[in-house]
């Protein structure tokens, strides 16, 4: 016992004063100890562990590989002497992984890995709540579970590694021992996700986490030199997103001082030298420092240097000095840098197997420059090689992340760039990994901003690029496809289960628990939170594992899948849907009919000159009922005539497209915000778009089909309800909403069942429990635009504002018909109009099939008129309503406006929206 006890204090004063001859000690007492203790012997296995643990620490200080082998065996044999039911058990699991754990990362050899996680979730179970040792439990299959993410990319492992580490957490209150690693060890994963998926709730709290646990590391701690590193990390990573100069200099401090703790041999100075590089090379490109490129060079080469064959880190520190010499090479021109930096990116991408989270970005990497390297020396074989490495993204099957949307996203420049044939390839991967990316975000509000990002110009310049190559079915499965990406997702999670409910007993079960795990996705999207982010992880795994089996039923096969053009042309089975196109490349319209290919309508205008008009457009949109601005909307509408509707009019009637025929509108872009459908000469003698086709609008063709598929209630089963509020808690009175709720009633009571809510009724809970129960709605109120946060836009009820938000979150029964006498209602968020965050939009996803909304402020006389108008013409002489001739309706309403001394402006301002 005193050779244990001696050795167990040469540890301790090891740890204190760090005296190698105190550890080499403590292994030379441990060995003695064992020969004292045969096999048989009851301390046996305590002795076996104590050597182990004793060599894994002189591992660490050295790196002597042998010393990690024995460590490892050593485990081996204590966790055999110590069977289920051993006190000691889950810790001897716990020791065993953590060697298997260092020796994955410095071999990386995936047994290892796979077994410390088993080994983990194994001493996990025999520490329930309660067990001392539960919270290093947590924290340890964590650890694994994250490392195993790093190099498959399966993001389940990360989303439970930041379950488990909130669990540890919970068990580790100020003052406890372990909570520094724990904080810092979420924050880890917390900005592993951030990396991963863009959402800067993700980086902001990891910063917070890393703080927090410098805070517990002072001087002198062991976890000192981690913390400082890691929170240095994510302050780089959020200077280059969001351009805090402060948290760049104080990264680079934080780095400095980090790798003063790391001594030449320790096991993570490589990591640190490689942090410090990153950000003088970031900081480099910013205030051109040539000190700070050089000194990063020698600091990726140190790093290099640690990182020996077979290393876990090897791949990453290869890539690193390869970025360090490109950037050098770009500033100086040195041609024997950028060499190196393509040889270097090789050796980097031979380490990454498909799978491995960072192959795409290593592809990007080395593609990006030998196609530097093909524009200083013109060799078509770098050009050609490039092009091969990019097309190595479109054999990916794994899940998306950023990185492979970013790398099809640089392989799409390049060949537009090239004019390379690989160009719609490009385009077509990139719209694969657009949509994993998405779906892996989920549809929460929270993730608007990076769908935004992630959704940017790629559909439409996708659509362009397909035209350009004479594939106009595939234009309008990708725009389709990247268009209104936010309502898209949404949809997945309602889509219409009647065919497959009726498909026999196989269907009908699929179908109630597709229904049940959409139930459960959507409630918990509806009170996300981060601490919730697994179990939504984990139910749309669920509900992926369910759509799969759907699809291998018959008729099923493309359940959700993003539709092909046979399925999209149904869209047009009641009239030609024109998609209107704006991308940088070209400005296009595609006419698609019902029977035929669909009809590709070059436009003779830019997209500069289409963001233009547009802004001429809103600009003066605000300043409708100020003052008279006929000439300048005349002269708008004018130019969309001429650019843009009139030659699509022309192929229409070349197409026997009869005159008073019914068309939809799909516009993307900066077209959404422009009014299509008021185009025209404004001459005499000279007709007008109106004069020739009834135009409503779909914000996509899916959303049109969806519409059309749902199945129009018996009238007798139908009620309506006009709901008014004249009165908000915020907003001016409205003079006519009374005498617009008695012309509804007017028309509407004899026919339908028929109520009317209105004053202090009229309250957010009113206006959802009216919605829940009627099927046809006539809204009277103010509509609250909010162009910053689209999904605050609003109508004012009595008691504050019913927002979006609110409204997609409603599940209604079987709505046919909204009319939106409101101001704004289909005004979105500017800088994303191609979204379509609007009120009208979310009315029709939120099931009305037949929606009218207003572009711009509606005078509240003049809506009077046109409601009485509408419904004037909307109910036939059989006394039925039927939504299908709402925009029928509208138009002739519309019509004779013009006969009456009403603004231009407000004789348009209404658009139809749906069937």
């Amino acid at each position: 016992m005193s050779l244990n006890n001696l050795a167990t204090s040469l540890l301790t004063r090891f740890k204190e004063r760090g005296v190698q001859s105190d550890l080499d000690k403590t292994i030379e007492l441990h060995r003695a100890a064992l020969q004292l203790r045969p096999p048989g012997h009851p301390d046996r296995s305590m002795s076996l562990n104590d050597l182990s643990t004793s060599l894994l620490t002189s591992f660490r200080q050295r790196g002597v590989q042998s010393n990690l082998d024995e460590a490892i065996e050593l485990h081996r044999a204590a966790l055999e002497l110590r069977h289920t039911g051993h006190s000691r058990r889950s810790t001897c699991l716990n020791d065993l992984a953590e060697s298997l754990l260092i020796r994955f990362e410095q071999r990386g050899v995936q047994s290892d890995l796979d077994e410390a996680i088993e080994c983990y979730r194994d001493a996990l179970a025999l520490s329930p709540p309660g067990h001392s040792l539960r919270s290093t439990c947590l924290n340890n299959l964590a650890l694994g579970l994250r490392t195993r993410f790093k190099h498959r990319g399966v993001q389940s492992d990360l989303d439970e590694s930041i379950k488990l580490y909130r669990d540890a957490l919970v068990l580790s209150p100020p003052g406890h021992s372990l909570r520094s690693t724990t904080l810092n060890n979420l924050a880890v994963s917390l900005a592993t996700r951030f990396k991963q998926r863009g959402i800067q709730s993700d980086l902001d709290e990891a910063i917070e986490r890393y703080q927090d646990a410098l805070a517990l590391s002072p001087p002198g701690h062991s976890l000192r030199s981690t913390c400082l590193n890691n929170l240095a990390l994510s302050l780089s990573t959020r200077f280059e997103h969001r351009g805090i100069q402060s948290d760049l200099d104080e990264a680079i401090e934080l780095y400095r001082d980090a790798l003063t703790l790391f001594p030449p041999s320790h096991s993570r100075r490589s990591t640190c030298l490689t942090n410090l590089a990153v950000s003088l090379v970031t900081r480099f490109k910013h205030r051109g420092i040539q000190s700070d490129l050089d000194e990063a060079i020698e600091l990726d080469r140190a790093a290099l240097e640690l990182c020996f064959p077979g290393h876990s880190l090897r791949s990453m520190s290869l890539n690193n000095l390869a970025l360090s010499l490109f950037t050098r090479f770009e500033h100086r021109g040195i041609q024997s840098d950028l060499d190196e930096a393509i040889e270097l990116y090789r050796a980097a991408l031979k380490l990454c197997p498909p799978g491995h989270s960072d192959r795409s970005t290593f592809l990007d990497n080395i593609a990006s420059s030998i196609l530097d390297r093909y524009r200083q020396r013109g060799a078509l074989s770098d050009r050609d090689e490039a092009f091969r490495l990019y097309l190595q993204l479109s054999f990916s099957s794994h899940a998306s992340s950023r990185g492979n949307l970013r790398a099809a996203k640089s392989w799409v420049a390049y060949a537009e760039e090239m004019n390379h044939g690989s160009s719609l390839d490009a385009y077509q991967t990139a719209m694969k990994f657009l949509d994993q990316h998405v779906a892996l975000l989920s549809s929460s509000l929270r993730h608007f901003d990076v769908i935004k990002e992630a959704t940017s110009t790629l559909a439409m310049d996708a659509f362009s690029c397909s035209l350009r190559n004479g594939a106009s079915t595939t234009a309008v499965e990708l725009v389709e496809q990247g268009h209104a990406v936010f309502w898209t997702q949404l949809a997945r999670f309602r889509t219409p289960l009647d065919e497959l409910s009726l498909s026999g007993d196989t269907g009908a079960a699929l179908a109630e628990e597709f229904k049940q795990l959409s139930s459960h996705i959507r409630k918990a999207f509806d009170e996300s939170t981060e601490d919730q982010s697994s179990q939504i992880r984990r139910l749309t795994m669920q509900w992926d594992d369910v759509v799969s089996r759907i699809r291998m039923l018959p008729d099923f096969s493309r359940f959700l899948l993003p539709p092909i053009f046979s399925d999209l042309q149904k869209a047009a089975e009641h009239g030609p849907v024109i998609i209107v196109n704006a991308s940088k490349y070209s400005c296009d319209a595609v006419i698609i009919l019902s029977a035929h290919d669909p009809v590709h309508v070059p436009l003779d205008i830019t997209r500069a000159e289409v963001s233009e008009l547009s802004f001429e457009f809103q600009s003066l949109a605000e300043q409708f009922g100020s003052s008279n601005h006929e000439l300048q909307l005349v002269s708008i509408l004018r130019k969309l005539w001429l650019r843009i509707v009139s030659p699509v009019v022309k192929v229409l009637r070349e197409s026997k497209v009869l005159r008073g025929s019914r068309i939809w509108w799909c516009p993307t872009a900066e077209f959404a915000l422009l009014p299509l459908h008021s185009a025209g000469p404004y001459e005499q003698k000279s007709r007008n778009l109106s004069s020739f086709y009834i135009s409503s609008y779909t914000p996509t063709l899916a959303a049109l089909i969806r519409a059309r598929q749902q199945i129009s209630r018996d009238a007798s089963t139908q009620h309506f309800v006009a709901i008014g509020q004249a009165n908000p808690v915020r907003g001016k009175e409205l003079q006519c909403v009374a005498p617009e709720l008695d012309i509804v009633a007017q028309h509407v009571a004899p026919v339908v069942p028929f109520t009317s809510l209105s004053g202090n009724h009229a309250t957010v809970q009113g206006a959802f429990d009216s919605l829940s129960r009627n099927q046809w709605l006539h809204l009277a109120c103010h509509g609250m635009p909010n162009r910053q946060k689209p999904f605050e836009s609003s109508f004012a009820m009595r008691d504050g504002p019913l927002t979006i938000k609110d409204i997609i979150r409603s599940h209604l029964q079987n709505p046919e018909f909204a009319f939106l006498s409101a101001c704004h209602t289909t005004v979105g968020d500017k800088s994303s109009p191609d979204e379509a965050i609007h009120l009208a939009a979310a009315m029709q996803f939120s099931g009305f099939r037949s929606v009218i909304g207003s572009m711009w402020s509606v005078d509240d006389e003049v809506a009077r008129q046109i409601v009485s108008a509408f419904y004037g013409y909307l109910v036939d002489e059989s006394g039925r309503l039927d939504c299908t001739r709402a925009a029928g309706a509208l138009h002739k309403a519309v019509k004779s406006l013009r006969k009456m001394n009403i603004p231009l402006e407000q004789q348009i301002v209404f658009v139809h929206i749906g069937v």
